[in-house]
């Protein structure tokens, strides 16, 4: 057994039963030239690790008589995890065309997102219908995110998976859920939505510390768990989107409906955000109510079949512009290298001078609307920036707070 790694838990009864993260520890295997004696249960994980022999017994006495030649152990087959094709479907939502353009293009980039507006106006829903309109994983990133999953014990059968995560924790989620932790110090939520979708609903109403805690993973796209027992650094690059009602009684614009401490119960409300969390979101979109007469419209044409093949042309442009970097969306680009890909135009600087100046941009949030400027761009297949661009990626920001 010396040419072997060996995991997997040792039952009373001489069965192996299934342990956490062994597509990891096959890929640390097969690096290091050595093979994997694993338990049978997890087999088909193990097996994406090519080109190295993994023994997936189902019992230690299964393993003895494999080494003594009475027994063969077949070697296991990779298994993917099955598609869903059930994604709702954007055609089911009437009116909130503004809205719609503002997830096409976050999900094109992979920009942050925040909606805000009155209860029922469907902000749940444009939310649950974005895994519709994203591609599927690439087999870089599929692996990447299986392994979390399976360190995290989440796995199915040991299948891989392609489609992006879209984790949508509760409000009550503590921080220790939210950014990972315990005794094991185990992922949380950010990143087991790693290249994928973190959805908060109610943000606001989850806990301040928790809130806070983002604003590092947001910008690195890694968080470090930091414990007596562990000092681990997991990857979180996530698609933050979060929808919140304007005020708590959620009816701020309806003078007959909203309470009495308008508009003073807003501000209190809103102020559980800091600026600085709210810097990192480039999308701050209002989601009006939806009026009697939108809802009595015919379905829309367009679903979410047309708007991802949109995203899906807007994310090649991207691999191939950054192929020959760890980059793989504009929301990850910063500094020099943002200047060299969206170069700006005269007309395209002096705007988004002035609007820094009226809309007092931080040195973040000026470098955030170029990057959804530049995916604005490649949504239109254009190289160059122009001033338009600028124009409606500052149009999307900073929108809900000012309503």
């Amino acid at each position: 057994m010396s040419g072997f790694i060996a995991l997997g838990e040792l039952a009373l009864d001489g069965t192996l039963s299934n342990v956490s993260g062994i597509l990891s520890a096959a890929l640390q295997a097969s690096a290091r030239d050595l093979g994997l004696i694993c338990p049978q249960s997890c087999g088909a994980e193990a097996a994406w690790a090519q080109e190295i022999e993994i023994l997936a017994s189902p019992s230690l006495l299964a393993l003895i008589n494999h080494f003594k030649g009475n027994q063969l152990l077949s070697p296991p087959t990779p298994l993917l995890a099955e598609s869903n094709s059930n994604h709702a479907d954007l055609k089911d939502i009437k009116g909130q065309e503004s809205t719609k353009r503002a997830l096409e293009v976050a999900a094109s980039g992979g920009h942050n997102l925040l909606m805000m507006g009155p209860p029922g106006a469907g902000k749940s829903m444009l939310a649950a219908r974005l895994p519709g309109i994203l591609p599927p994983l690439t087999a870089e990133e599929a692996l990447e995110v299986t392994m979390i999953h399976s360190i995290a014990g989440h796995l199915s059968n040991g299948r891989l998976l392609r489609e992006r995560p879209f984790r949508d924790p509760h409000h009550s989620a503590s921080l220790p859920a939210l950014i990972g932790g315990g005794h094991r110090a185990l992922p949380g939520e950010i990143t087991l939505a790693h290249r994928g979708v973190l959805f908060l609903d109610e943000f606001p109403e989850f806990q301040r510390s928790a809130l806070e805690a983002l604003r590092q993973p947001l910008e690195t796209g890694q968080v470090t768990v930091a414990r007596a027992n562990a000092h681990v650094t997991y990857p979180a690059r996530f698609q933050l989107v979060a929808a919140m009602n304007p005020c708590r009684c959620g009816y701020m614009d309806d003078p007959g409906r909203a309470c009495s401490r308008v508009p003073k119960c807003a501000l209190d409300y809103q102020a559980k955000l800091s600026g600085p969390l709210l810097d990192r979101i480039d999308f701050q979109v209002f989601v009006p109510a939806v009026s009697a007469h939108d809802l009595s419209l015919p379905t829309p044409q367009e679903g979410s079949f047309d708007v991802a093949k949109r995203v899906a042309q807007a994310r090649q442009r991207q691999t191939e512009r950054y192929k020959n970097s760890s980059i793989k969306l504009n929301s990850e680009v910063s500094g020099q290298y943002l200047e060299e890909i969206a170069p700006l135009d005269q007309d395209s600087r002096q705007l988004l001078s002035q609007a820094s100046d009226k809309l007092k941009l931080s040195a973040r949030g000026y470098h955030r609307v170029i990057r959804v400027a530049r995916t604005l761009a490649d949504l239109e297949a254009s190289e160059e920036l122009r001033s338009w661009h600028i124009a409606e990626a500052l149009g999307y920001r900073s929108q809900a707070l000012a309503a």
